[in-house]
């Protein structure tokens, strides 16, 4: 996910390697931080694989570059928003990294797409706790710290599947409006 964040920013505009850092260290925040032990090799990978360029800086002092993205870039990052990897779907922070870019698909049919797989995720049964292969849910937790993150997750859940029908156009099924709380339940847990 970190290649998608380099790439999506640098289709916006060319950037100094430190602008970038920050520019990716506020999307991922502080579940992901953006250290230079992870950002700049993954520059270089992706300098070397043609993605982007590399180019000195004059103005900024001896040792500063800018970075630009590639036509090849442009296309690599494309197809990455148009095809999430399942993983990139159901994390909660690498979902976020492909939504921060997903404008940059010109067809709005293709953004859809994506959201819809990210809906599809959401609507599954899911908990953190299971009692063999049926979920829990928030009401069949005693404890009160792991009912607590039940209840918490289903709420972020329902907030992003109302904005995710909404984007896509659509009104809530009628089933949603008629479950009670105990049906519903808890997205899969987010991974770091």
């Amino acid at each position: 996910m970190l290649e998608l964040a380099i790439l999506g920013f640098l289709a916006e505009a060319p950037l100094p390697g430190h602008e970038l850092r920050r520019r990716v260290s506020q999307l991922t925040g502080y579940t992901r931080p953006a250290s230079d032990g992870s950002l700049y090799p993954a520059i270089n990978r992706l300098t070397k694989a043609g993605l982007i360029e590399r180019r000195a800086d004059p103005a900024a002092g001896a040792a500063r570059y800018v970075l630009s993205l590639t036509p090849a870039g442009r296309a690599d990052m494309l197809q990455r928003l148009r095809k999430p990897a399942g993983h990139e779907i159901t994390d909660f922070t690498r979902f976020y990294i492909v939504l921060a870019f997903l404008s940059h698909l010109p067809d709005v049919a293709e953004q859809h797409a994506v959201l819809r797989r990210r809906l599809e995720f959401l609507e599954e049964p899911a908990s953190f706790f299971y009692d063999n292969d049926r979920p829990l849910r928030a009401e069949e937790i005693t404890d009160p710290y792991r009912r607590g993150m039940l209840l918490t997750a289903r709420a972020t859940s329902r907030a992003e599947q109302t904005w995710l029908r909404e984007a896509l156009g659509e009104t809530p099924p009628a089933s949603d409006t008629t479950r009670s709380d105990s049906d519903q339940h808890a997205p899969a847990a987010p991974t770091s």
